[in-house]
């Protein structure tokens, strides 16, 4: 007998949000940090609905295909490499293997770099972002500064790939090259010089994230023991190309805190170095100021 509570018969639970719940528990046991999240968006990228839709999807419609899916995230390969597609800011972005999948961290670290644009007395701020892997951080800035100019440039041709795709149709100057002699034609020109470059270090292998350590490719993720290889290089590349008064931007792991802004020097002609916490209040980006003559 159907049973009826205060008067109104209970709506059956539709196949697809039991199968959610399902695969939710599956990929908690696998480990993965976001097992709701990415249960959801799985289910609504077979389905070709938006996750806010998923209750709309009939019984009738449900894609055995999704468990294949979901087999692929137990095993941590990233959200964004089943789906094809990463969300950074206001941007959809093409991602696959061969490029570094963007983090939500970093977009703390353009928050802050537009802001300091905006801060700035120039009608066409001219920008350059090194290492720009999907693109991300230079669409970003193209996006929410209009009048900007900005450079990106990319060393891997497996990124590029996804580079490319990403920024077809925009403003953005991309060119293929080695980030520490990159845009050699701007020296001295550049207002702000920003970068997401690799900053893990190669004795922390073991402990990184299965997402990124077996799937983001190395040349992203590893730069020396310390991890600050890379960093150390695109200190002379940011003062090279900078303005007086220009400033650089430069992400990092939170464990190195209080490391990088030790790179940027008054020696080596910067001023006001600092970090600042990402929205987690850890610390995730060093910031300097090129020292005026």
């Amino acid at each position: 007998m159907q049973q009826f509570i205060g008067g109104r018969t209970p709506s059956p639970r539709s196949v697809l949000l039991a199968e959610v719940a399902q695969a939710t528990q599956r990929l908690a046991d696998a480990g993965v940090p976001s097992p709701r999240n990415d249960a959801e968006e799985l289910a609504a990228f077979v389905h070709g609905v938006k996750r806010g839709e998923l209750h709309s999807v009939k019984d009738a419609d449900f894609d055995a295909r999704y468990w294949e899916v979901i087999a692929r995230r137990e095993q941590r390969e990233p959200l964004q490499h089943i789906t094809g597609r990463a969300y950074f800011r206001y941007l959809e972005l093409q991602v696959g293997p061969g490029v570094f999948v963007p983090r939500p961290e970093t977009e703390s670290v353009v928050g802050w770099a537009i802001d300091a644009v905006r801060a700035m007395d120039v009608v066409e701020p001219s920008i350059v972002d090194l290492c720009t892997g999907t693109g991300a951080i230079a669409l970003a800035l193209a996006q929410e500064v209009p009048r900007s100019r900005v450079h990106a440039v990319e060393l891997s041709e497996d990124a590029l790939v996804w580079t490319r795709k990403n920024v077809e149709g925009s403003r953005v100057d991309l060119r293929q090259g080695n980030a520490l002699d990159a845009f050699p034609d701007l020296d001295g020109q550049v207002d702000l010089v920003i970068s997401n470059p690799p900053y893990i270090p190669l004795t922390e292998w073991e402990y990184v994230a299965p997402e990124a350590r077996d799937y983001d490719p190395e040349l992203a993720l590893f730069s020396g023991e310390d991890g600050l290889d890379l960093i150390r290089g695109l200190e002379r590349t940011a003062h090279r190309l900078l303005r007086p008064g220009g400033v650089v931007v430069i992400e990092h792991a939170d464990t190195q805190g209080g490391q990088v802004p030790w790179i940027f020097t008054e020696e080596r002609g910067w001023a006001d170095a600092a970090d600042h916490p990402d929205l987690n209040n850890r610390p995730r980006f060093a910031t300097a100021r090129k020292a005026l003559p």
